[in-house]
């Protein structure tokens, strides 16, 4: 895709922002909470959004341009899950009390509205904490992930295979992350595989199968959905955003489908020769989706 002056434009600002704004800079700050701390960055300013990550993701996999050209109209708060990465204590196999990190966070930080995003795993984390904190959060972006509930599209294979090895190389977030097929999406691949690189503690990565345990049990709750989440996403009134790749082999987008008609307050955008992180694919594009989105 050819870079427009607008895009331009915006890779100038989030370049030349104060070093202490940017995400590859900003400081690993630790929210003191009953029984853990809550690793957390901050910056930008304005409302606030706060973000939940994907399976084995930490604050050093979000993509900076990403992360940077978000915190231009917003404060965007990113954090590591309770026992995840820089965080401290045992995380939880339920996605309501994952969801508890979002507003125990929110109440440290004194912020009394906010947004959430949530890719993948923390897609399903997002939808808890608004459907359970509804005063909390006044907007949801959802990224490569599934509605509460049961799937109609399973997990591919080939994402199993590579999201449970130890550690990831490059060939592997191809398989996890893009679409193969198409030389686009792996020469952004390459690119933001370099800016994440830049600021990344791979110690800090869910590397074991007792911690992955714990989001598989997580994921499968929230499968189950006892808590009736799918039917409170039905009746909602919080505006909710979905963003998919169209070849997400560990989210397919086909499964908000059947729902189409009962979700009220849901918008669907679909990136083409996308997979399942369109947000590090296509940072710019897919944060002017968000931005338009928040005005509401």
């Amino acid at each position: 895709m050819k870079t427009s002056n607008s895009n331009v434009l915006i890779l100038t600002t989030v370049i030349g922002k104060k070093d202490q704004d940017t995400a590859r800079s900003s400081e690993t700050q630790y929210a003191a909470l009953s029984g853990r701390k809550l690793a957390y960055r901050s910056i930008g300013s304005g409302s606030p959004i706060i973000l939940s990550n994907r399976f084995r993701g930490t604050l050093d996999t979000w993509d900076p341009l990403f992360l940077d050209t978000l915190s231009k109209n917003y404060r965007v708060i990113t954090f590591d899950y309770t026992g995840i990465g820089y965080s401290t204590g045992t995380l939880p196999t339920d996605v309501i009390s994952v969801a508890n990190d979002i507003k125990d966070l929110a109440s440290y930080l004194k912020l009394e509205k906010t947004a959430v995003l949530g890719w993948s795993w923390g897609g399903l984390i997002a939808q808890a904490a608004a459907l359970q904190y509804p005063e909390l959060i006044t907007h949801a972006v959802i990224i490569g992930s599934v509605p509460v509930g049961q799937r109609i599209v399973d997990i591919g294979p080939a994402f199993l295979q590579a999201a449970v090895k130890p550690l990831n190389d490059f060939d592997d977030e191809i398989i996890l992350f893009y679409e193969p097929k198409s030389q686009k999406s792996i020469d952004a691949a390459k690119i933001s595989y370099e800016r994440i690189s830049k600021r990344l503690d791979v110690s800090k990565i869910p590397s074991t199968m007792e911690v992955f345990q714990l989001y598989f049990q997580a994921g499968a709750a929230a499968a189950e959905d006892k808590e009736g989440l799918r039917e409170k996403l039905k009746k909602t009134a919080i505006p909710i955003l979905v963003i998919s790749g169209d070849n997400d082999i560990s989210a397919a987008v086909e499964n908000w489908f059947p729902l189409l008609r009962e979700l009220p307050t849901v918008q669907i955008i679909i990136l083409p020769y996308a997979g399942h992180a369109p947000q590090h694919q296509e940072p710019i594009l897919t944060v002017g989706y968000i931005n338009t989105f928040l005005m509401q």
